[in-house]
């Protein structure tokens, strides 16, 4: 496919993509997929090899949110059943991630629900920094907090901070359209406030919402000009009880395509599957791994993920490994631009929304004990392009929880 060949000459180049081409990668068919993922694979393995980087989170504060972000279980007026609680202590914390570092981890993302934080806030959340960077040695932090104030990125990066995550999550002409509490202008600055302090920077998108083919190339095409260090792409669980319950517009096959298109237009840059990977991508997440050298390991914000076992042992089936604390997650080129980060690894975080990683919906299913992808199968086997609403399962363990977490 000529498509395909110019697009893998391109990313081997960090050249970017035409707007045609990268729409052309999400209108390609079924019987051409392995062909695109080979493609894209080729980017990734130039640029990451075939490393793995596994993220964990940490919920420090759930629920309650005063935004409307219509995909988040923790928005303003959500009747999702999720886990409510404020702020954890730093020791509570530091328990937390000390699970997930054990499970492979080698950045924790410290999440907190709101619009943003006050001065108040990040003292606590600088207190919470450098008690887990005292407790767990070598562990890099992101802190996920919402919209940033002037001088609160470089308070954080003197706590100890090594990146901070806010994602554009969708195309600026229809950002409106799902959060009216805030705009797409005030995610960026954000962005720009992290970087200028000298954290990591880290957006990424949401997909699944309903958005067309353009909307999606706009919104990372945005991400390419911000130039993040990371870029997560979720894909939305619709969450009961929010106003996108009923969104179910993804296919293991579109995830694909999906994070496909990420690759070529951002080659060089760390690209980490978040929320919703075991819901929708289902078994085709070892394809995925081709595409993306990052995923986060167990559970997610307000809902349970897969197994952090099970994640461990697809990453070794598919032939991956499990990126070490003494390896540089970024290219050479990358590390030494200054991408924000003294730190080898620049992972950031996945936010659906305010003050959040990874997934609000979450990304998760029911079951962990088995070691398989979700729970047990259902009576009957399901087509491949109807949705897994069995999959969807909210987190009632690990933070804000006397429940040891999934890592």
């Amino acid at each position: 496919m000529d498509l395909l060949n110019t697009l893998v000459d391109k990313g081997l180049r960090r050249e970017l993509p035409t707007r045609e081409e990268a729409l052309a990668v999400l209108a390609t068919s079924d019987d051409d997929l392995l062909d695109v993922v080979a493609a894209a694979g080729k980017v990734r393995r130039h640029w990451f090899g075939r490393r793995v980087k596994l993220n964990y989170l940490v919920n420090l504060k759930s629920g309650l949110c005063p935004e409307d972000c219509s995909y988040c279980s923790q928005r303003l007026g959500s009747k999702a059943e999720i886990l409510k609680y404020t702020w954890l202590k730093p020791d509570d914390a530091s328990r937390a991630a000390a699970a997930g570092l054990a499970g492979g981890a080698k950045r924790v993302c410290l999440v907190a629900s709101g619009r943003g934080p006050t001065d108040r806030d990040v003292d606590r959340v600088s207190e919470t920094i450098k008690t887990i960077k005292d407790q767990n040695e070598g562990v890099e932090v992101c802190a996920c907090l919402g919209l940033l104030s002037d001088g609160q990125a470089e308070r954080l990066r003197e706590a100890g901070a090594d990146a901070y995550n806010h994602n554009l999550n969708t195309s600026e002409s229809t950002y409106g359209d799902i959060t009216t509490t805030h705009t797409y202008a005030d995610r960026v600055d954000t962005v720009h406030k992290a970087h200028a302090a000298g954290l990591s920077a880290c957006s990424g998108l949401i997909a699944g919402m309903g958005e067309s083919d353009e909307d999606l190339v706009d919104v990372v095409f945005s991400l390419r000009a911000l130039d993040p260090d990371s870029v997560p792409v979720n894909f939305l669980i619709p969450f009961e009880g929010t106003p996108l319950a009923k969104e179910w517009n993804l296919t293991p096959q579109r995830c694909l395509r999906i994070l496909a298109m990420v690759r070529f237009v951002c080659p060089d840059v760390e690209v980490r599957i978040a929320g919703g990977r075991e819901v929708h991508l289902r078994t085709l997440q070892p394809l995925a791994l081709h595409l993306a050298n990052s995923i986060f390991l167990g559970d997610y914000l307000t809902s349970e993920g897969q197994a952090g076992k099970a994640d461990l042992e697809m990453i070794a089936d598919a032939g991956f490994e499990v990126e070490g604390t003494d390896q540089v997650t970024l290219p050479e080129h990358r590390a030494l631009d200054g991408g924000g980060c003294s730190t080898p690894a620049v992972a950031g975080c996945g936010s659906h929304g305010d003050g959040g990683c990874g997934s609000h919906e979450g990304g998760g299913c029911g079951s962990h004990d088995g070691g398989g992808i979700c729970g047990s199968a259902p009576a009957s086997a399901p087509s491949g392009n109807e949705p897994r609403t069995d999959l969807v399962a909210v987190r009632r363990r690990g933070a804000g929880t006397d429940l040891a977490p999934n890592a």
